[in-house]
């Protein structure tokens, strides 16, 4: 099996890996275009127990995955049982996720902007969800105005986060009538969110 992750940024290359990996898939390949992917894989390979053998093709890398011998072995005895992400019934855990701000990070806002994108990305495909993400502050952009988070949120959504996004901070940036995802709240509601979380990640 060939995956083409070109043109692909990180870390969709790793995600598409993993997802083979944790379907027990033994041996696949993955194409990418820039070996700083090269290098995440073979860091993923690793963590996974599996073998990688790296090919150039031009301006074009071949990452090929081969399960080691253990790692064969348990996918042989776990055959039974297989189930890949997809068919994984979808549950959140007891945490929070705090956004207060648009961007990942305080460097480079251009670079902070494709950052947030790859996390809710990588976030929305995988299986440790928080059990609420919550808008604050110039944060509410992102479920406003961000396209590509936008579609990252509602799938979040659909798998169980709920959304709440601050009404005074939607007011203060005229953003509450362009409201695409999550619902309307308040400080004394997200406050709520925060107590009773057992923990609160703040990007």
């Amino acid at each position: 099996m060939t995956i083409d992750a070109r043109g692909k940024n990180c870390p969709i290359p790793v995600i598409l890996a993993n997802k083979e990996i944790e379907k027990k898939v033994l041996v696949f390949t993955i194409l990418v275009d820039n070996a700083i992917a090269v290098e995440n894989l073979k860091k993923l390979a690793k963590n996974k127990d599996f073998q990688t053998e790296v090919s150039e093709l031009g301006s074009d890398y071949s990452v090929a995955f081969a399960a080691n011998n253990n790692s064969n072995q348990a996918a042989i005895e776990d055959s039974p049982v297989i189930e890949s992400v997809s068919e994984r019934p979808d549950s959140t855990e007891n945490w929070a996720l705090f956004m207060g701000k648009d961007v990942l990070g305080e460097g480079d806002p251009i670079l902070g902007d494709s950052l947030i994108k790859m996390y809710f990305y990588t976030l929305s495909q995988g299986n440790h969800l928080p059990k609420a993400i919550l808008f604050m502050n110039s944060g509410v952009k992102l479920p406003t105005t961000n396209i590509q988070v936008i579609e990252h949120l509602k799938v979040l959504s659909e798998r169980g986060c709920e959304i709440l996004v601050c009404g005074a901070c939607l007011d203060f940036y005229k953003l509450t009538e362009q409201l695409q995802v999550g619902s309307v709240s308040n400080m004394y509601v997200i406050t709520e969110k925060i107590n009773a979380a057992a923990k609160v990640v703040t990007l």
